[in-house]
């Protein structure tokens, strides 16, 4: 699918629906919420909660996290940790034993990275005078 380029929450929300061949009501109607209450979310009106996004992105198949980024509840860095959670967690070729001993070699090297990037950051100053 093409990679969409709209302004705000509600405008990738409408875009999404149309993408899934959905009515406003259709989607209202599988996210749990009242048709008028998305109509005013894609006109941006309203902020939805976390947990209405997560009801309209169950009900559009897409990241509850995308939504998240979207609506400001969740930065980028956050969504991408969460997601790359999410597939370890999900992947059925690999055993509950093997999937938490890859979540700690990734928080490992996110711990390592972050150290080093600090350091880096550190050397980059200049000491005051």
């Amino acid at each position: 699918m093409a990679s969409l380029n709209v302004g705000n929450l509600g405008e990738y929300l409408r875009e999404q629906r149309r993408t899934a061949q959905l009515s406003l009501r259709q989607l209202a109607d599988a996210a749990g919420v009242s048709n008028p209450y998305l109509s005013q979310i894609e006109r941006g009106l309203r902020k939805p909660s976390a947990e209405v996004l997560q009801q309209v992105a169950k009900a559009l198949r897409i990241s509850a996290e995308t939504l998240y980024v979207r609506a400001g509840i969740l930065d980028e860095k956050e969504r991408e940790e969460l997601e790359t959670r999410a597939v370890i967690l999900a992947d059925p070729s690999i055993n509950e034993r093997q999937k938490q001993v890859l979540l700690q070699i990734y928080d490992s090297f996110r711990k390592e990275n972050a150290a080093d990037a600090a350091a880096a950051d550190e050397d980059a100053v200049p000491p005051s005078s």
